[in-house]
């Protein structure tokens, strides 16, 4: 079965073909990204995009793209494609005929009677992309034509023609070396076997990102083409292409290419893109491993995204303890700032507590992980006491408040004002805060032989036992219950949220029964569809159901209706709880609606957020590590009952 192939219908309507992309990733932090047709639609994109270690470890786009064109008995046919304005050119697109990156990403360009694919790879364990080029089929010898585009900037922002830019380069074995400015890598780019290399330095000038343009952002940069490769081919040769950040024995890049080729299994579940994606999403930076949160403009190691995904990604993917831990010290040693002292992110260093727990469940070492984390999860429990933003009050719960900030997840700005500021005590916070307080008491109490800790917050803890419901409860007109989003001074802010989740999910019960049910219920009809669960019910007149058009609108839909899959790992394990293994049918036909829009959005990859109203489109980050780790996390799940009934 082909899950990632698209014909040529498909492909010449750039309606359809331009609002996919492909992405490779490997091990340092550098990826390949582009549309299926190889436009460049974003200013994200880039063939060969790289963390620059003395420039901060911010990733720069090195090479943008990389134009073809074959040349047959005298005449050129340009196979690349770009955006200028609002016109294409050249329309290479319209001699694709077929994508397919079931193995990796390949395209194949017919002109006339020649058959060329075009194959590309990147390097797990070095910045190096490799393009296989195989004449298929031809009457005779022809000439391919290689012209790099190149940019050498940040990825956040956009290049012009200036006077400060490198045109020149250096000759090396079979190609040339570039740097365009002073501080960046060399970018050497080469070829398997000999070619004549034409420098003839240009500006293309106005290249549009369509994508920008429609959200209304810079959207126009200068790319410059330093000048051409041309190598000679005759049916059923092989040209490999390289482009790295050092020179390359040219001899073995065919063998290296084909080891590749031989290595990439054929994927033939959706299981497979799901392994795929897990190793996609751990990086090594600075000799640490890490987690990047998504592709292609999230950042890696951040706290909150780190602490989510750290057990889907390891313990839940492969089962994986040391990777868990390691990944954990490199956060904790790298994040003591915002776990102890200070963060907007102010329910982030509480997940602490979460992910620990859920490692202890998988792995059974209590006491070894206790020992290990529990000071630290000590020490973070204590600077709530004191922490900046946040107010501990007498009945025990946190109050946060920075006017013009919003201190939670729900981050999005317009014109630098919150859209969610959530200024007071917030259900999410403050379920997180009770988890925290409950684990280190119990764990306190089995393996300290006195503990002041105990003595100090065990009031704490019963206090917001005690006052958590009332504060929180709503009775709604329809008779059940759901919880208010945040409390401040004007009352409960009945918005119905995934936030609320979090008071029926964590091991310690805050809850009444029916209250717990109710809460399940509310979430059950009014958030959960097939692509995750909504950030706020239809019900709201704030509620945007699509994630489209100029910057305020995507903003204002962004926590106010999109899906996120992030909190479907928590729904099911909920879910799985109170109904057992008949839960299993749901649970399935929830993943399987993630899997579906495998090839809609990022071809092979699982997005950051979907529209709240059908069909549900894809948005956002093309490769994000919360919707990989709760899927992680929930085919873990399914796999555990399943087992049990098989038993």
């Amino acid at each position: 079965m082909a899950f990632l192939k698209f014909n040529k219908q498909e492909l010449v309507n750039l309606d359809y073909s331009l609002r996919r992309e492909i992405i490779g990733a490997n091990h340092l932090g550098a990826y390949v990204n582009t549309s299926i047709v190889t436009c460049n639609t974003r200013k994200y994109h880039g063939l060969l995009v790289v963390p620059v270690e003395n420039l901060g470890n911010e990733r720069f786009v090195l090479l943008s793209s990389l134009d073809e064109s074959i040349v047959l008995n005298g005449k050129q046919f340009n196979l690349g494609i770009h955006c200028y304005g609002e016109e294409y050119e050249p329309k290479g697109h319209k001699y694709i005929v077929d994508f397919d990156a079931d193995v990796l990403p390949t395209l194949t360009y017919k002109v006339g009677p020649v058959v060329l694919s075009k194959t590309l790879v990147l390097d797990k364990e070095k910045n190096q992309l490799l393009i296989s080029y195989k004449l298929l089929s031809a009457p005779g010898k022809i000439s391919l034509v290689l012209k790099p585009f190149l940019a050498f900037r940040n990825t956040h922002e956009l290049t012009q023609e200036n006077p400060m830019a490198s045109t020149s380069y250096n000759p090396v074995a079979n190609g040339a070396s570039f740097r365009m400015y002073d501080g960046f890598p060399n970018l050497v780019l080469q070829t398997n076997v000999k070619n004549e290399y034409r420098h003839q330095p240009y500006w293309y000038k106005g290249v549009t990102y369509s994508d920008e343009y429609r959200r209304g952002f810079d959207c126009r940069e200068d790319l410059m083409v330093p000048g051409t490769f041309v190598v000679e081919m005759k049916p059923e040769s092989e040209v490999v292409f390289s482009a790295s950040l050092q020179e390359e024995s040219t001899g073995g890049l065919k063998t290296r290419f084909a080891s590749f080729m031989k290595a990439a299994q054929v994927i033939t579940s959706y299981r497979g893109f799901l392994m795929e994606n897990v190793d996609r999403m751990k990086v090594m930076q600075n000799g640490r491993k890490q987690i990047c949160a998504g592709y292609s403009w999230l950042h890696t190691g951040l706290l909150r995204e780190t602490l989510e995904t750290l057990p889907g990604l390891t313990i839940y993917a492969n089962g994986n303890c040391k990777e868990f831990e390691e990944i954990l010290d490199t956060l904790i040693a790298n994040e003591t700032q915002r776990l102890y002292h200070r963060t907007t992110q102010i329910e982030a260093p509480l997940k602490m507590t979460d992910a620990l727990q859920q490692y202890i469940s998988f792995c059974g070492r209590e006491k070894e992980v206790w020992k290990k984390y529990g000071t630290v999860l000590k020490d973070i429990i204590e600077s709530y006491a004191h922490r900046e933003y946040v107010g501990l009050h007498d009945n025990g719960l946190l109050w946060c408040e920075k006017p013009g900030t919003a201190l939670t997840w729900m981050n999005t700005y317009i014109n630098g004002w919150p859209v969610t500021e959530r200024a007071g005590y917030q259900v999410e916070t403050n379920a997180l805060w009770y988890n925290a307080l409950c684990f280190a008491i119990e764990m306190e109490g089995k393996y300290a032989k006195k503990s002041e800790f105990v003595a100090k917050w065990t009031p704490v803890r019963d206090a917001v036992k005690a006052s958590f419901q009332p504060t929180f409860a709503v009775q709604s007109r329809r008779g059940y219950y759901f919880l208010a989003d945040y409390v401040n001074g004007s009352g409960q802010h009945t918005e119905v949220r995934p936030n609320m989740l979090w008071a029926a999910y964590i091991p310690y019960q805050l809850l009444d029964d029916q209250v717990q049910a109710d809460v399940i219920a509310t979430i059950e009809k009014e958030l959960v569809t097939r692509r995750g669960i909504r950030t706020l019910s239809p019900r709201s007149e704030e509620y945007k159901g699509v994630y489209d058009g100029p910057q305020v609108n995507r903003d204002l839909a962004s926590y106010n209706g999109c899906c996120r899959t992030a909190p479907l790992g928590m729904y099911e394990d909920i879910c799985f709880r109170m109904i057992g293994k008949n839960f299993c049918g749901k649970a399935k036909w929830l993943t399987e609606g993630i899997y579906e829009d495998i090839n809609r959005h990022g071809v092979g990859s699982f997005s950051e957020i979907y529209d709240g109203d059908a069909p549900h489109e894809a948005h956002g980050a093309i490769a994000s590590a919360t919707a990989v780790a709760a899927l992680c996390r929930c085919q873990y799940l399914m796999d555990q009952y399943t087992k049990e009934e098989v038993q």
